[in-house]
């Protein structure tokens, strides 16, 4: 495994002529951030050795390097998902890669359904926390030596990056949302039962990634920021069906308070 990671990471520097320590995972909500990265070049995600190919529509596959105002960073254009037959360690491949490339942050976005009565369609909420109902933990096996084999997750998303989050968001009159991040496997959206359940057990939001780039994140020693945008309520009462397709237009229609915030925050971090 090690030697794998090691070796995409030779090949990627082989190919860089920049030095990032500020990554991007551009999930649901962030596509449009690709447009402000200038000085950009691009790896695509087929022609790295050991790297997955996302299969999800709306999910490109490349890596882009280049200026995020005045900040180098590298972004993943379409993230890896448990649903599309994935092991855990293919996941969460690229933000161990990440680590050798010498990445420091890693912000992460996401689509969720909501279960917290408070919360509207196209609301942004940034993760705090979050709970890890995936199947297969992305640490299980043999422990590789970035971090302990029984990692403190006690602050998986940054506080004072959250605290920078809220001063931009407030500076800017965005309203954002704050609460717990729960992952689950997909690729199914949730019954109205579960998404009960889910709520009593303590999530404000529900998805189906982030959580395992997290966890291997930290182990990493990689700080994390967050944020999910609600795309469909899974609110009693409040519970419609919805598409993969609607999911990206609510999406979509929260881009640009996302990536004023993801925007501002990368360059004051």
């Amino acid at each position: 495994m090690l030697e794998k990671i090691q070796e995409t990471a030779a090949f990627l520097k082989s190919k860089m002529h920049t030095s990032p320590e500020t990554a991007i995972i551009l999930g649901t909500g962030l596509g449009s951030l690709v447009n402000e990265i200038t000085e950009k070049y691009e790896i695509e995600y087929k022609d790295i050795p050991n790297f997955p190919v996302s299969t999800v529509e709306g999910h490109s596959g490349k890596l882009i390097f280049g200026k995020l105002g005045n900040k180098e960073i590298m972004a993943m254009q379409g993230r890896f998902h448990y649903y599309e037959g994935y092991d855990m360690k293919q996941v969460t491949f690229p933000v161990r890669v990440m680590r050798e490339l010498g990445i420091k942050t890693l912000f992460v976005s996401n689509a969720s359904g909501g279960t917290n009565a408070d919360f509207e369609i196209g609301d942004l909420m940034i993760i705090t926390d979050h709970i890890n109902a995936f199947p297969e933990h992305p640490l299980r096996g043999k422990n590789i030596s970035y971090g302990p084999r029984f990692l403190d997750m006690s602050e998986p998303y940054d506080k004072e990056l959250i605290r920078q989050a809220n001063e931009i968001a407030a500076e800017k009159g965005i309203k954002v949302q704050h609460g717990v991040y729960l992952g689950t496997q997909g690729p199914t959206f949730e019954t109205p039962a579960e998404y009960k359940m889910f709520h009593i057990w303590g999530a404000d939001a529900v998805g189906m990634s982030t959580v395992p780039e997290v966890i291997v994140a930290r182990h990493c020693g990689i700080r994390v920021f967050g944020v999910s945008v609600v795309t469909d309520l899974g609110v009693e009462g409040k519970i419609v069906e919805i598409s993969h397709e609607e999911v990206q237009q609510a999406a979509d229609l929260a881009q640009p308070k996302m990536t004023t915030i993801m925007r501002e925050l990368i360059n004051r971090s």
